[in-house]
């Protein structure tokens, strides 16, 4: 008999996430509905009329405030209860109410841009003086302001608002499709029993000491995305659409400058990360060279390249143990983060293992008041252990945030987003190897450390030029369809893993099972962020508190300056590429380090 997942009720609740946290129940829920509606009804009173009085935009930004804090608590605990279970319909409706509320109060808070920015900045400087209660909301303004270009009329911003639920589509229908009605055959595992392919399981499989078991997972998972790549090819062609839509409307040059503005990030910096990795490719080079000495194959496949290189170190690491190591790895960031640690692992922050309709990876997510919530799928794997300490590193950021920032900038640009979770990996990393004393563990570890590389910032940036031509293909009016996605996705990998890897056909149909390719421009952070994290990790181990404290200093900054800005307080600066060269420049000396034990 196959394994197969067992069911939401068939989790133990000590393994589960406590959204009572949020709300003791349903009714709750609907209660603060009722009270984001009547908000929405108050501040229509004020269309037209926010600017004619210092206490009227007063009024409205508290009102905006106060009600956009409710909907973030609200949609966050729905969300979490479809996310444990899509197939529930229950769950599934309060998702989809969200979304349909989430363009109502876009719509209904639409005019307040707009009429900000119509009125004179000396007189906004003067209700400043006449409403001291209104410098809680002078870096907000300025960001409108720095907008004030792609900023549309009162009445072009609530029909734009208006289309945001149905520009959803293209997400929902993809996460229906991947997470619910796709489904995977089984294959033989390695002692001969069944065992069914899951999204939760692809990665896991191909990290098996069998070869066998990687070829059959790789082409059975793979031969499933291979019946529906038209379908796929649709979906994302109508993802990207609707991005560019909303970039042209909003006078932009293309949808990377409108997607990169957002985060007040400069789209140069996402081009100086593709073209200094493209120049960096021989340090990816010499890690497939090496994993394909290590490995003792003729030929290497894509199946190949999740496997350790270093053979029989591995070993299953419970989900208790990992929470133990964590612990003491971080305890360079002091005794106040590792007891929220602890709390975290304690109180229930957490959904640690796969069920049947559990949405596939790992996230943490944050509503303000309450604590961070994280999901899960834990495999009992080194890899686990570390996606643990990542999310954990999310967690923490949106908690000190929080703690030190009032609503309004207590959440970080998703720029900086991926560097508290990264830094966390690596200190994780550099802990076991400090305290490593058997050579074969540590080749294993440092093949982990390369690994990192290779999938944080070679792959990420991968996916960061597959995305930006693709965008560009699309602004130049060429359709995608499946045949042009998988030869540019084929061309692209070939290009990355050179010339000692078999881009084998199945890879080509890859870009179909990555769900970033609908977060609009998100992956190329994760590179960026672990070059920063490099950086800053670095300084933490060789200077200690003074470094922890810029640190901490950086993590409780929440959005009160360009997170470009906001990174140099930790001590790294991303508009020069020396970051990026840094970071590949130690990649370089991990691979000969790991070379000379091999």
């Amino acid at each position: 008999m196959a394994k197969e997942l067992i069911t939401r009720d068939q989790v133990r609740e000590e393994d589960t996430w406590n959204l009572k946290d949020m709300y003791v129940n349903v009714a709750a829920w609907e209660d603060d509905l009722k009270y984001i509606q009547q908000q929405m009804v108050e501040l229509e009173k004020f269309e037209g009329k926010v600017c004619e009085s210092a206490e009227n935009l007063l009024m409205v930004l508290d009102i905006s405030a106060a009600a956009s804090e409710k909907f973030e608590l609200a949609f966050n605990y729905a969300e979490r209860l479809f996310d444990q279970d899509q197939g529930n319909t229950e769950h599934q409706a309060m998702s989809q109410r969200m979304f349909g509320m989430y363009a109502q109060f876009s719509a209904a808070t639409a005019f307040i841009s707009p009429e900000i920015l119509a009125c004179p900045v000396d007189k906004i400087e003067k209700y400043f003086v006449e409403k001291p209660e209104l410098e809680l909301y002078r870096i907000q303004i300025k960001e409108i302001q720095r907008l004030k270009e792609h900023t549309l009329s009162s009445e072009m911003e609530k029909v734009v608002a208006m289309t945001q639920e149905m520009g959803n589509t293209p997400t929902e229908v993809y996460s229906a499709f991947k997470n619910v009605d796709m489904t995977f055959p089984s294959i033989k595992d390695e002692n001969g029993e069944d065992v069914v392919i899951t999204d939760g399981r692809f990665v896991p499989l191909l990290m098996s000491a069998d070869r066998r078991v990687r070829q059959d997972a790789f082409r059975e998972y793979y031969g499933v995305y291979k019946q529906f790549l038209n379908t796929m090819a649709a979906i994302y062609n109508g993802e990207v659409k609707q991005h560019i839509f909303y970039s042209k409307i909003r006078k932009y040059e293309s949808n990377l400058k409108a997607a990169v503005d957002e985060n007040n990030v400069s789209p140069q910096v996402y081009e100086n990360l593709v073209n200094t990795v493209n120049a960096n490719l021989d340090k990816l080079h010499a890690y497939v060279s090496l994993r394909k000495k290590c490995l003792g194959v003729d030929e290497l496949h894509m199946y190949d390249i999740y496997t350790p290189m270093i053979a029989d170190v591995a070993k299953p690491i419970k989900y208790e143990e990992a929470q133990k190591t964590i612990c003491e790895a971080l305890a360079v960031l002091g005794e106040d983060y590792v007891e929220l640690l602890k709390e975290g692992f304690a109180n229930r922050w957490i959904d640690v293992y796969e069920n049947k309709g559990k949405r596939g990876g790992a996230y943490s997510a944050t509503a303000y008041g309450v604590h961070p919530y994280m999901l899960l799928n834990y495999n009992d794997t080194f890899d686990d252990m570390f996606t643990t300490a990542h999310e954990m590193g999310h967690s923490m950021h949106s908690y000190y945030s929080n703690k030190t920032q009032p609503y309004i900038y207590s959440n970080y640009k998703i720029f900086v987003a991926e560097v508290a979770s990264t830094c966390n990996e690596i200190l994780l990393l550099e802990y076991l190897l400090k305290n490593c004393t058997d050579k074969k563990e540590k080749a294993y570890l440092l093949n982990h450390y390369l690994d990192s590389f290779k999938g944080t910032v070679f792959r990420q940036t991968q996916f960061a030029e597959f995305e930006k031509i693709t965008n560009e293909m699309v602004e130049s009016g060429e359709n995608l369809n499946s045949e042009n996605l998988c030869n540019l996705y084929k061309e692209i990998n070939e290009r990355y893993y050179g010339t000692d890897m078999i881009s084998d056909e199945e890879i080509a149909y890859e870009w179909a099972r990555i769900p970033h390719f609908y977060y609009n421009f998100y992956v190329y952070q994760y590179a960026t962020s672990f070059c920063a994290a490099v950086a800053i990790a670095d300084m933490i181990l060789k200077e200690g508190e003074p470094a922890v404290a810029r640190y901490k200093k950086f993590l409780s900054s929440g959005c009160t300056d360009a997170p470009v800005e906001l990174l140099k307080i930790a001590g790294v600066d991303l508009t020069t590429p020396a970051p990026i060269e840094a970071a590949l420049a130690k990649m370089g000396e991990i691979v000969k380090e790991l070379e000379s034990l091999v």
